[in-house]
This record gives C-alpha cells, structure tokens and sequence, in this order.
C-alpha cells in the first residue's frame, strides 16, 4: 500500500504547472477588478466636441440676449449656468450688448462661487479673500490662477450659447489653464 500511495504524489513539474494555473487565475480576477476600482479615481475629461451650451437663468430658462439687456445695465455682471453646469457671469457692455466671452465664477483657489461687489468693481471671493478685476484676472491670491473663461455669442435665435474657450488667454497672454 505505501507503494501506492508514493505514486499517487504529483510529481515537482506537475505542482509548479498548477501553481502557475492558480496564480495567473488570481492574478487575472484581481486585474479585471482593480481597472474599475481605479478608473473610478479618474477625473472625467471636457467630453464632447466642444460645441456651444445655452446660458441658463436662475430658473433654467435660455438667456436671450434682447431680454437680458433690457434688465441689466451696462457694467453688470450677473450669474448664468455655463458650461457644465458652472456659474458663469454674463457681461453687459457699455453700448448695452453681450460681452464676448463669460468669466467662470468658480474660485480657483478652493471653488468657491465668487460674487461680484459692484462698489469695488471687482470680484471677491468670500472663503479666503482672492480678488480678481473685472475681466477675472487675479490680483490677490491665495488663489493661484486666474478665473476661467467661455466664449459667449448670441445664435440665430437670439439665445447667449457658452462654448469652450481654447484660445490665449488675452489677460495672460498664456495658454488657457483651464483646456
């Protein structure tokens, strides 16, 4: 019987095969698990291929640009929804139209949304006191980086549309940040 038994006993290459078997089908599940796990940490990209979002007001209605400018004087900056969903300030210029580009009201220091303070013609940023002028450049940090812009042109239709500003920053003269 012991005879037996010693055959039975698998042999050094049949027990480092298996081995192998086992370790790469673990190896396998814990990879296939693991992508997702991280891919969740991933932060999601621009998405989209960049075209144009309608700005909203604050009850989710499109902005048209006759309407808004009948209710804003000239020099007013006032939040819409923007691009994803940001808050983004529409300008009134003084010839009492649409200024080209909107100012991202997200701060760039902590996010916070930045107010603007009409007496001191700038934005401030409540949380910790970044100042930006009026085009959203910063002045005094903490916040290490100028507030972002979108373009803002008016359609067919009469309706303001945000779309991704790629261009140089004009305030900077440097690439947009924010890309």
């Amino acid at each position: 019987m012991a005879s037996i038994a010693a055959a039975d006993v698998p042999d050094m290459d049949k027990r480092n095969t298996m081995n192998l078997v086992l370790l790469g089908g673990a190896t396998s599940v814990t990879l296939g698990l693991a992508g997702p796990f991280f891919y969740f940490f991933v932060p999601k990209g621009a998405g989209g291929g960049g075209g144009a979002q309608a700005a909203k007001d604050a009850l989710g209605n499109d902005v048209k640009a006759s309407e808004w400018v009948k209710t804003h004087l000239p020099g007013d900056r006032s939040l819409t929804q923007g691009l994803k969903g940001d808050p983004t300030y529409l300008v009134v210029t003084e010839d009492k139209s649409i200024e080209k580009f909107g100012i991202n009201g997200v701060c760039t220091h902590l996010g916070c949304v930045v107010p603007w303070v009409t007496a001191e013609n700038k934005f401030k940023c409540p949380c910790h006191g970044s100042q930006y002028n009026a085009q959203g450049k910063v002045v005094r940090g903490p916040a290490p980086l100028s507030l972002a812009l979108a373009h803002a042109d008016v359609n067919d239709d009469g309706i303001v549309e945000f779309s991704p500003w790629t261009e140089t920053d004009f305030r900077t003269d440097s690439a947009p940040w924010w890309k």
